[in-house]
């Protein structure tokens, strides 16, 4: 069985939806990808297309949070000076609902002297500098052991 997996990540201009959807297409390979800006729609859109704000925003995030809880892994990208803060509120849903939580840093910003704030720090199981190492290790996700080692 092919595990389920949240991608975690800002969605707020075309680079980083580009990025996003990079990612989510080269783990399809190994695993189901639940990408936000795919599933869920973008609020700018749904304000567009005439979608009452408030009812718009409560069917986004009640779609998220039911894919965060039918997910194996939290993918959460953390690139960027801050951590988005919806990536930082699904990585605590994540963890507190017991997911195997995961992140891909390739920026190496970081506004704390200290790295990543500590509680999204370990929440985290494991995070990634590399594309390619995160796609390694999702390969053994899918198959079911992923390595637990801490980069």
């Amino acid at each position: 069985m092919r595990r389920k997996t949240f991608l975690a990540a800002p969605l707020f201009n075309p680079r980083e939806r580009a990025f996003n959807a990079l990612v989510a297409t080269k783990l399809r390979g190994h695993v189901d990808v639940f990408l936000p800006q795919e599933d869920c729609g973008l609020l700018v859109d749904c304000l567009t297309q005439g979608e009452n704000a408030e009812a718009a925003e409560l069917r986004i995030s009640k779609t998220d949070l039911q894919a965060i809880g039918r997910c194996d892994i939290l993918l959460a990208i953390l690139d960027g000076a801050h951590i988005d803060e919806g990536v930082a509120f699904e990585i605590g849903y994540a963890f507190a609902k017991d997911k195997l939580c995961v992140a891909l840093q390739t920026d190496v910003r970081r506004a704390l002297p200290t790295g990543n704030n500590l509680m999204i720090q370990c929440a985290l199981h494991r995070v990634f500098s590399d594309l390619e190492d995160l796609i390694n290790w999702m390969r053994h996700a899918s198959e079911g052991t992923p390595r637990m080692s801490v980069e």
